[in-house]
């Protein structure tokens, strides 16, 4: 009885490091394809950080960065990053954290968000980053 239990914990022990392991491979692979997918992004990022000033119109680089953003933002999209950037909603803790707090001009925006001050971030149901914000609250004039 005694060896099968040393034999039972023996086999449940390898079980648990094979499966941390299993997972922590999952979780690399699941990075590098990710990495792998802004490859591209970062690289068109790069040629434009190495341009000379002198050899580019403000114009050009604004279209360049834009281009490379929307690159950025089609792969997150795919992999199920959401921005969290709605200003006018109602203020929601589990999304929104707040900086400060503005007069409402009206009582129907009281605690909704007035202003976003820096994006937030979703990866499918979970919160990567809350949006930073300013919330309108009523004064009751």
């Amino acid at each position: 009885m005694r060896e099968r239990h040393l034999r039972l914990a023996a086999e449940y022990d390898n079980y648990r490091k094979r499966t941390m392991k299993e997972r922590t491979e999952s979780w690399q692979r699941a990075q590098a394809e990710l990495v792998s997918r802004l490859a591209d992004a970062l690289d068109d990022l790069s040629r434009f950080a190495h341009i000379d000033p002198a050899d580019i119109d403000a114009k050009t680089l604004h279209e360049g960065v834009d281009l490379v953003e929307r690159k950025i933002w089609k792969e997150l999209e795919g992999a199920g990053v959401t921005r969290i950037d709605q200003s006018g909603v109602p203020f929601d803790p589990n999304l929104h954290e707040a900086v400060t707090t503005q007069p409402a001009p009206k009582p129907e925006l009281d605690h909704t968000v007035g202003q976003i001050v820096q994006s937030g971030y979703k990866m499918g149901d979970t919160l990567l980053r809350p949006a930073r914000v300013i919330v309108l609250t009523w004064q009751g004039h």
